[in-house]
């Protein structure tokens, strides 16, 4: 194909503590859900590529885990390192903090964004919730003086506000390159993944505040058979009382997961899908490194 101008592909990472809004931008940004989202923070574990290709160019986003602080366990460990470790090797860096929230953790990013080769936009999300608009201005001068910032935007992932100009200063900044991913793609996760987090979702937003990081999924059998997809999770807790908990009162909470989980999957399939759930007890998974790696948590190179 000619092209009068020259084609331009490359990997922007979105980077943020926990619960700025960085799936629900990369979401925006793709036109479609591909990373799961919630209220609490860590939602995302891993690290997931959403690619959205055009006739100009293609931009790989990579969705991040949330960066904390006091990492104790192995899974927070794990999240960190999949976090930090998408800063080398991109072409560009979207650095997520919230409107009129400042904090340690993100004064802890700032220290390694600073060390970074690529260069970083400062995306102040989250700026709907102001109320005193004419307190923007001198914020956003304030937060652009902590970092020689490539650009600074503000915006409202959840809303839609200033998304284009966002993209359209993303674009300027890709080197000139041939597409990475074939062009249909939208996400090198499997399908498999796809359903598994689709499940955690639920249960990230359907559960208490605590329980939703003592759970992880595993999708046992994937298969289509006669125009329908047969789809077997395995919900993994760490107590049996949180067992009881997931399931509910006679395997209510249990099927509204599951109910949630189905509706979701046949949109992003597009096909009629028939799922399973089941409970197990996995005592102490979320901080034992085999079991982790086991269950698909293991360091991407």
């Amino acid at each position: 194909m000619n092209r009068e101008t020259p084609f331009r592909s490359g990997y922007v990472a979105i980077v943020g503590r926990p619960n700025v809004g960085k799936s629900t931008l990369m979401n925006h940004l793709l036109g479609q859900k591909i990373s799961i989202t919630s209220r609490k923070p860590q939602t995302t574990r891993h690290r997931i590529l959403g690619i959205k290709t055009t006739e100009e160019n293609q931009v790989v986003y990579v969705d991040t885990p949330g960066v904390h602080l006091n990492a104790k366990k192995a899974m927070n460990r794990y999240m960190n390192r999949a976090a930090t470790t998408s800063l080398e090797d991109v072409d560009l860096i979207l650095f997520l903090v919230e409107a009129d929230s400042w904090t340690e953790e993100d004064e802890n990013l700032l220290k390694r964004l600073k060390e970074a080769k690529a260069p970083v936009f400062l995306i102040v999300n989250k700026v709907d919730r102001v109320k005193e608009k004419e307190s923007l201005l001198p914020m956003l001068q304030e937060l652009s003086q902590k970092m020689a910032f490539a650009s600074v935007l503000p915006l409202s992932a959840l809303k839609g506000s200033n998304i284009e100009q966002l993209e359209r200063e993303v674009y300027q900044r890709l080197p000139e390159s041939d597409m990475i991913f074939p062009e249909d793609y939208v996400t090198d996760r499997s399908s498999r993944f796809l359903a598994a987090e689709i499940i955690r979702e639920k249960l990230m937003r359907g559960l208490g505040k605590e329980l939703p990081y003592a759970t992880a999924v595993e999708i046992e059998s994937f298969k289509e058979e006669e125009g329908m997809l047969h789809i077997h999770g395995l919900i993994w807790v760490e107590r049996d009382s949180q067992k009881r908990i997931v399931i509910g009162k006679g395997g209510e909470k249990l099927k509204e997961v599951g109910k949630q989980a189905r509706l979701d999957m046949q949109r992003l399939f597009d096909s009629k899908v028939f799922l399973q759930l089941w409970v197990k007890v996995k005592e102490g998974w979320s901080d034992n490194e085999r079991i982790l790696n086991s269950l698909g948590y293991k360091d991407e190179l």
